[in-house]
């Protein structure tokens, strides 16, 4: 199928000189031939043309790039309004993050602390290796984890995506070693007075203080991520008021675009912009007829980077997999081009498979068997041609056994490797449509990041115009591709597919549809801009309202029942005391008391959600002696209660008493063992400390025959 036919044949059409061919920029829209003749610029660009000018360097790299003058200055002015839009990124995130917890002015602790949940479990290996007495002895003890699952040794490299981690600490390393190899100072500590009777703590800034280097380097990396964005928009318009309409977009829904502001450890933190970049790259290679081997490598790291810091990376290139090859079928994408994209994706995935130290997830996910499925299609579609003539009940058919040949491969798969640990997904995809429930589901889907859409979300995309405004650009690149499809099913054979080794230019190419003028029937590119300005107006009211709202956060960390526990703990317990509660105190356990724990957040392991199933009991209706047996036989020495974990309640039926009716129907109506716990633990546990907020319960020591 063809998106546009030849006017003219190629040996018909007039020589084209070479020299134009060096104005070609992927930021820059070419000019007439005369702006680009050479001699012909400003007395900026005449330096650069010139070798023996004020730019010397300028000229290499242009020459280099095989730019004209006024494509390279273009092309500089393209980089230096990305870098602004990266650096007043990387402010606003700075500014908020320090706005909402005054995080410079923490005690060490209160850093710690403010990093909740899994964000505190993955700061914890970073603080290990920087705390190493050497950096490979720091990278032998994430290696060889004993402190995260007690008593088991994991490797969490293999389980927790700890790449970005590993890189930043031996960062860090450098840093403080060159830094006091000379002798210069790398933080600034001060006292500070908290008040109501709480002790004074030091709390310092500066490069030199671990949670702010750490938190510096995401919110570094999230201001390029916008310099990619501006670059993007603006390869995908041909022009820089694309990429501002990309970054204003992004700004002004920024509170529902990102939540690293909020969350700097977690792991999309550290993937998505490469994201991004791996868009950029793709529709860079998409648009090309001949893509070189640099850019297929490019593309192969950019998904690498993407995939190896966060666990649900496999689920967005799944679904790109999957337009991709929607495209393939229609006939937008060559199945040589198809073939080289699907190839590159295969090695990256088995580099991060030996990276990820054989994490048997990668192979047995459905983003594995798509690739071996789509590329199994493609190898064989000399027969499907053979056999069928290509329409619509060819394509529906190939889309069909492409699912199909996926959802069997990758049950076979996990058959084979026995893998487990994503059996929840489905579990967690059927309750939400069905009335289908049990306790790891419902752990989900009670939590509110699980739940469906707010009606809230979607009213605020709707509000900066940016639902309908993508709306119409979707309804328009459909009506394109039905058009196209409904000429291809009148017309046969005389509207097919071109080759891709046809010379005629890139805007014949039926790939090219994205870089057509979608909205060329408005006018003049005058007309378009001004309509382009009027809704960016029209965003902008909403938009900066958004934004207000945002600068208009401010607080003060401070969380004294938790600092409390935590100073408890470290003065009156032993070194390998063993600890067990809920899955985000766990995290600060380990982080700041460095305890072994038996149980922790991070809950897509298969061995994990039954370990804290076992914990989770204390907030059942089970018996006391049953839940005792359970914490004594994993070796827990303290349980650390929270009375909170008893009676909230996000919704009815979300306490965990009530999640636990589900999964225990027998013991329902019984009073919750947490809730006896809380008036007298004797005679099964001992109570040793406790607060408003924390009970810590000593678990009896286990005999040989229980363990």
């Amino acid at each position: 199928m063809v998106v546009k036919t030849r006017k003219q044949n190629v040996k018909d059409q007039p020589p084209q000189p070479n020299v134009d061919d060096r104005d070609r920029s992927p930021f820059v829209s070419p000019g007439t031939g005369k702006s680009r003749r050479a001699g012909k610029g400003t007395p900026f660009n005449s330096l650069l043309h010139n070798k023996n000018g004020l730019f010397p360097g300028f000229s290499f790299i242009r020459s280099k790039l095989g730019l004209t003058p006024s494509a390279f200055v273009k092309l500089g002015i393209t980089l230096v309004l990305a870098a602004l839009a990266g650096y007043l990124h990387w402010y606003h995130l700075s500014r908020l993050f320090e706005n909402d917890r005054h995080f410079s002015h923490l005690s060490g602790l209160e850093k710690e602390m403010a990093f909740r949940t899994e964000m505190g479990l993955y700061y914890s290996y970073f603080k290990t290796i920087i705390e190493a007495p050497t950096f490979l002895n720091g990278l032998y003890l994430v290696m060889n984890d004993r402190l995260t699952e007690y008593p088991l040794v994991i490797n969490t490299l293999k389980r927790f995506n700890l790449y970005p981690e590993v890189v930043l600490a031996s960062w860090y390393r450098i840093y403080t070693d060159i830094m006091e190899f000379f002798g210069l100072p790398t933080k600034m500590c001060w006292s500070i007075n908290r008040g109501e009777g709480m002790a004074a703590v030091d709390g310092c800034e500066g490069m030199g203080d671990p949670a702010y280097f750490y938190v510096t380097f995401v919110f570094l990396l999230n201001g390029l991520m916008m310099s990619l964005f501006f670059i993007y928009g603006t390869y995908l318009s041909g022009s820089r008021l694309g990429g501002m309409v990309t970054v204003l977009c992004f700004f002004f829904n920024h509170g529902e675009s990102t939540r690293v502001m909020w969350t700097p450890p977690l792991r999309e933190s550290f993937s998505y912009p490469f994201l991004v970049l791996q868009m950029l790259l793709l529709t860079h290679i998409l648009r090309t007829r001949n893509p070189s081997k640099k850019a297929m490598w490019a593309l192969a790291i950019s998904n690498l980077c993407f995939m190896l810091p966060w666990q649900f990376a496999q689920f967005v290139l799944l679904t790109q997999v999957a337009s991709l090859f929607a495209s393939y079928i229609l006939g937008y994408i060559s199945p040589t081009k198809m073939q080289s994209l699907l190839v590159t994706h295969m090695i990256t995935l088995a580099v991060c498979f030996v990276l990820m130290f054989g994490n048997s997830m990668l192979l047995t996910s459905f983003y594995a068997s798509s690739l071996v499925s789509i590329w199994g299609m493609i190898a064989l579609r000399d027969k499907f041609a053979g056999a069928f003539k290509p329409g619509l009940i060819t394509w529906v058919m190939q889309g069909l056994v492409c699912v199909v040949s996926t959802v069997i491969l990758k049950f076979m798969l996990s058959a084979v490797f026995g893998a487990s640990d994503d059996a929840h997904i489905s579990s967690l995809i059927k309750s939400k449509f069905t009335s289908y429930k049990d306790f790891d589901t419902m752990m989900y889907t009670c939590a509110a990041e699980f739940d469906f859409m707010e009606i809230e979300t979607p009213l605020r995309y709707i509000k900066t115009l940016l639902l309908p405004i993508n709306m119409l650009v979707v309804a328009v690149i459909a009506g394109r591709t039905i058009q196209d499809v409904v000429r291809f099913l009148r017309e046969g054979e005389k509207y097919s597919v071109k080759p891709e080794d046809d010379d005629d230019d890139d805007d014949e190419h039926p790939e090219m549809l994205a870089k057509g003028e979608l909205f060329g029937w408005i006018g003049e590119k005058f007309k378009l801009h001004v309509m382009v300005f009027g809704i960016l107006s029209i965003m902008a009211m909403q938009g900066a309202a958004n934004l207000q709202a945002q600068w208009g956060i401010m607080g003060e960390f401070s969380n004294l029942p938790q600092e409390q526990l935590l100073d408890w703990i470290r003065d009156n317990t032993p070194p390998n005391s063993v600890f067990a509660g809920a899955m985000p105190t766990m995290a600060s356990v380990k982080l700041s008391a460095g305890r072994p724990i038996v149980n922790h957040p991070h809950y897509e392991d298969a061995g994990l959600r039954e370990r804290t199933k076992l914990v989770y009991a204390m907030y059942s209706r089970k018996s006391a002696e049953v839940v005792k047996r359970n914490l004594m036989q994993m070796e827990v020495d303290y349980f650390v209660l929270e009375d909170s974990w008893c009676t909230r309640r996000s919704r009815p039926g979300c306490s965990m008493p009530e999640i636990w009716d589900v999964e225990d129907p027998q013991n329902a109506g019984k009073v919750p063992l947490c809730t006896l716990m809380s008036r007298d633990s004797r005679p099964h546990f001992a109570t040793v400390f406790h607060n408003n907020v924390y009970k810590v319960l000593k678990v009896p020591k286990a005999s040989k025959e229980l363990r």
